[in-house]
């Protein structure tokens, strides 16, 4: 009997993206993290949705949000020795390209991997190794995100990985319990939210 691997040309072309293009939040995933977008980003949307209708009475349509995948092989994924490989040099070209054409105003990555990879599209910087991307440091660069966040270009939005697994503590001393977990998500929401809400009209993204 056949099997498909993890690895295989199959899975990564099944999920190498899903959504719309043209929908203006986009989310870039490590491959090898898929769960992200059910740990991290579902709790996370239930707030942004909860904060949006309490204020506007109505709910982001999320069906067409662009969600894809950092590199098209998970065979590529950069590690601590070997951070960028060209293969990843040809992917950030397209993926540059397609942020172009489209212009996604609200970006968001999950990670140092993603994060990094589009600071290296919008060519920031100095470029930053594996280690650099704490999540403090990416702590911080949320709050930059979400201070200077201008609905004329595209803003890079960054999110934790992973915040607990199991009620352990994984990543950040900061959110080492189910609780401190929760606040985050909250947190994190509310502000997403807050930035949509001041720019509802801008954004073509309502249930109608």
């Amino acid at each position: 009997m056949s099997s498909i691997t993890l690895n295989s040309p199959l899975i990564d072309k099944m999920k190498m993206e899903s959504g719309e293009r043209s929908y203006p939040i986009w989310l870039l995933v490590n491959p090898k993290y898929p769960a992200v977008r059910h740990d991290i980003w579902t709790p996370i949307l239930d707030e942004v949705q909860d904060k949006v209708f309490r204020k506007l009475h109505t709910r982001i349509d999320t069906e067409n949000i662009f969600v894809k995948n950092a590199v098209s092989d998970i065979g590529i994924v950069p590690n601590t020795l070997n951070w960028w490989a060209a293969e990843v040099a040809k992917e950030i070209e397209m993926f540059r390209e397609s942020v172009l054409e489209h212009q996604p105003k609200i970006l968001i990555t999950f990670g140092a991997f993603p994060y990094e990879f589009v600071r290296r599209v919008f060519e920031v910087k100095p470029q930053k190794g594996p280690k650099y991307w704490s999540t403090s440091n990416l702590r911080n660069e949320f709050e930059q995100a979400i201070e200077n966040f201008d609905i004329n270009r595209t803003n890079k939005i960054p999110l934790l990985r992973r915040v607990l697994t199991s009620g352990k503590f994984v990543e950040d001393r900061n959110y080492s319990s189910r609780k401190d977990s929760e606040n985050y998500f909250r947190d994190v929401g509310i502000r997403i939210a807050e930035k949509i809400i001041e720019n509802k009209d801008s954004l073509n993204i309502w249930i109608e």
